[in-house]
């Protein structure tokens, strides 16, 4: 976890900030990150990072719009060399919290003067993963939010300490006996909620500002799906989406040959990432990938025990390719010729 003195550092850094700008992952523990601190200090604005695997020079000008001075980058594990620079050139403080484990070194040594926390490379005991909504809990304090550390937490497989004063204080969306991150992402209505932020992340740009200061305002976790003027659009986004994703799901389940469900889809939702989460529940012990067809490029999302060491075996056989995450949780992408090859070196490697 993040040290005391790291968590003090960065609040002095949010208390400096007059105009802040977030960019934040396109997930909901990326969302949940930004309300966090942004309802802690008050001010700010917020940009969801739709750009993969890194965050790229394409946003710079978000800066120069929003005449931020102060960037916050939350939830991202790679950050271009030419987005930092660009950022240098504008004598912009930059702070970045990750939890990922990624290559950032280089990209670091460059560019000093960025202040990078990630409880990854912490030392002993302050060594580890959380997700950055439960760093952002961390960083903010405040109990009155918890609700959305709840969400953030839950929908990137991580059950936070605060799980049982949580069920006491909202039993309506909780469960007895839940013990795994997904228990309560599945078959809690906490977790319906977090699901219903994944999907409208999802949504256009427009409607992604209006959501974000639609949550800012609400005032508990009834208010987020809570029949409102206010959130019409998205109501009506998370029903349509969640109709799609249904779909897609019933067809991953007859996708499965052994130990191994492997799911090819296309189209305009890019949500590979949520369909191989729950897959990953509803098939325990076996390995999960899901493909999403875009263009020439495949955007590839796996599960299972220690899947990342498995992926990284296999992109060296595909030059330009880029890929990593966590041991148990990985993303991918690749040229779409290439899905063929992928899908056998992946089958003897699993064989093995």
């Amino acid at each position: 976890m993040l040290t005391s003195q790291q968590i003090s550092e960065i609040r002095e850094h949010l208390e400096r900030a007059q105009n802040p700008l977030f960019f934040y992952d396109n997930d909901a523990d990326g969302l949940c990150s930004f309300l966090l601190l942004r309802r802690f200090i008050g001010r700010g604005k917020g940009v969801a990072i739709k750009s993969y695997p890194s965050l790229h020079t394409q946003y710079v000008r978000r800066i120069h719009e929003l005449n931020a001075d102060y960037i916050f980058i939350l939830d991202k594990p790679l950050v271009s060399e030419e987005f930092l620079k660009e950022v240098h050139e504008l004598q912009i403080p930059v702070v970045w919290i990750d939890h990922h484990e990624a290559p950032v070194q280089e990209v670091l040594a460059l560019f000093p003067e960025v202040s990078y926390y990630n409880p990854v490379i912490n030392t002993g005991k302050d060594k580890s993963n959380e997700p950055v909504t439960y760093l952002s809990y961390m960083i903010s304090n405040n109990k009155e939010d918890q609700w959305i550390a709840m969400m953030g937490c839950i929908a990137d497989h991580f059950l936070p300490d605060f799980s049982e004063e949580f069920g006491k204080t909202y039993p309506e969306l909780w469960k007895k006996g839940i013990s795994e991150p997904f228990d309560a992402y599945y078959r809690t209505e906490i977790g319906k909620i977090a699901q219903a932020l994944g999907f409208g992340i999802k949504d256009s740009i427009s409607h992604v500002v209006a959501l974000q200061s639609y949550l800012l305002s609400c005032k508990s976790p009834h208010d987020v799906l809570g029949e409102s003027d206010f959130n019409i659009q998205f109501r009506e986004k998370n029903a349509e989406l969640r109709k799609k994703y249904d779909v897609l799901i019933e067809q991953a389940k007859q996708c499965v040959q052994g130990n191994l469900l492997f799911f090819t889809y296309g189209g305009t939702l890019s949500i590979s990432s949520e369909l191989s989460n729950e897959l990953s529940y509803l098939f325990p012990g076996i390995y999960i990938t899901v493909v999403y067809l875009k263009g020439n490029e495949l955007k590839i999302s796996m599960r299972g025990k220690n899947v990342k060491s498995l992926l990284e075996r296999i992109l060296p056989a595909f030059p330009g390719a880029t890929g990593g995450g966590h041991d148990d949780a990985v993303g991918s992408v690749i040229k779409a010729d290439q899905l063929s090859t992928f899908q056998n070196l992946l089958l003897e490697e699993i064989k093995k």
